[in-house]
């Protein structure tokens, strides 16, 4: 058996309660907070919670250890707190770093100190649902970089009965499709052949920029 992935989140407001409790699913989890009523709220659900104000470095580097394979900042209410603990954590060496960032500014700060990734938990999700609300055929996205994304999506009715040439999306909205998921026959194609015919209920994983997305949700018939 596997050993389980061990992964401390610092900060148990809603995004950190939630993600705590998500990931003792199948990881050992260590949730740290300095307030005693939120470390009680959580203490049954996870493998181990800590009350710990993390500006203080012997008490965290006493707490969270280099065995820890990753560190999820979960403090935007007070960015120095935030500042701080990502600053106390690269020293103890943590393997990774992931921090919620509260705006652009304080993800700036936390990517000079060396955080892996930075979260914008409310960002991500609004972006969800505006996609959701433009696009019915939306399912979920991943954002590459600032400008890029996977999307994946349902066919619309206007892409079925054609190959991938007939579309030529790369060319009119400089979008990618990478893989094809079929319902008949069962099937996943990655990287799908030119003269694939997509059929209704076939989901899709494409690649592009976001704007050359919101124009071809535009787009009603070819």
């Amino acid at each position: 058996m596997s050993k389980k992935s061990r992964i401390c989140v610092i900060g148990l407001g809603q995004f950190g309660f939630e993600l705590a409790c998500a990931l003792a699913v199948s990881s050992e989890v260590l949730a740290i907070d300095r307030k005693k009523e939120l470390v009680e709220a959580i203490q049954d659900r996870v493998q181990h919670a800590l009350i710990l104000d993390v500006s203080d470095f012997d008490d965290l580097r006493e707490a969270v250890s280099t065995d820890f394979d990753q560190a999820v900042i979960s403090i935007t209410g007070n960015l120095q707190a935030s500042i701080l603990c990502a600053l106390h954590l690269r020293k103890i060496g943590l393997k990774k770093i992931l921090a919620k960032a509260a705006n652009d500014d304080h993800a700036s700060i936390l990517q000079a100190i060396g955080v892996d990734k930075i979260i914008f938990p409310e960002r991500e999700s609004a972006r969800r649902l505006a996609a959701s609300i433009q696009d019915p055929n939306f399912l979920d996205f991943i954002p590459l970089t600032e400008d890029y994304q996977v999307q994946e999506i349902t066919a619309p009715a206007w892409f079925t009965g054609k190959n991938l040439i007939e579309l030529h999306l790369r060319k009119r909205f400089g979008v990618l499709i990478i893989a094809v998921k079929q319902k008949n026959p069962a099937r996943f194609v990655f990287l799908p052949p030119p003269e694939l015919v997509l059929q209704p209920g076939d989901i899709l994983l494409m690649v592009g920029r976001t704007r050359d997305f919101v124009q071809m949700i535009e787009q009603k018939s070819t």
